[in-house]
């Protein structure tokens, strides 16, 4: 990895957890020092994640962490909930093997097995690993891409409202069962049990925000 990969990575990991506030600046040259980096590097990572809705850079006054709307939301959900059901069936259609199959078969047991050690924070990892590891079987290099993006936005309100939620015994038991269907080449089994996945993920979420009446996060 270059020096910019690892700025870059750093700072996105640090604004997905929330350890960079939403709608929180500061100036480059905090970040270069709080990375122990020069400049350039940095400026590099830095117009990465600007490209990926992260961040804006601001002339003269920095970075503003962008925070995310109830609006930007439910778009992110819609979109989620077409293009990922439709994922989902092209890779049960394929008739994936045990071996490719695999990543995903970790991902899921690692969400239970958090559930069981009560570690939210491993759960919301390997749930995040589930559908980035689904994403890359499809293969549509164009697909990964738009929807890698949505994801990051997506783990970032997974983030903030993770401890205000009931525990996610339904999501991780509609895993398992999407993960059945692909792997007995079902492919309208696993459309379904997506589709059905995403619109209560986001009525749950969506719900909350509102409940707790915040408009941005």
């Amino acid at each position: 990895m270059s020096l910019a990969d690892v700025a870059y990575a750093s700072v996105k990991s640090d604004i997905l957890h929330n350890r960079l506030a939403p709608g929180s600046q500061m100036l480059e040259s905090e970040v270069e020092r709080h990375l122990l980096m020069s400049r350039t590097p940095v400026r590099e990572a830095l117009i990465r994640l600007q490209g990926d809705g992260l961040i804006e850079l601001i002339p003269r006054r920095g970075v503003r962490i962008v925070p995310l709307s109830q609006v930007d939301m439910r778009e992110i959900y819609e979109i989620l909930t077409v293009l990922e059901p439709e994922v989902a069936a092209g890779v049960a259609k394929a008739s994936p093997n045990s071996d490719q199959l695999a990543g995903l078969e970790k991902a899921t047991a690692d969400m239970e097995n958090a559930l069981a050690h009560e570690n939210l924070d491993a759960w919301a990892d390997a749930d995040d690993r589930f559908h980035r590891n689904l994403l890359d079987l499809h293969g549509n290099a164009r697909l990964i891409d738009f929807l890698n993006t949505l994801f990051d936005q997506a783990y970032r309100a997974r983030i903030f409202t993770l401890r205000m939620r009931e525990i996610p015994e339904s999501s991780t038991r509609e895993h398992r069962e999407i993960l059945g269907y692909i792997a007995s080449g079902d492919a309208q089994g696993a459309r379904s049990a997506f589709h059905a996945h995403r619109v209560r993920a986001a009525t749950e979420l969506l719900a909350l925000l509102e409940k707790t009446g915040l408009d941005r996060l």
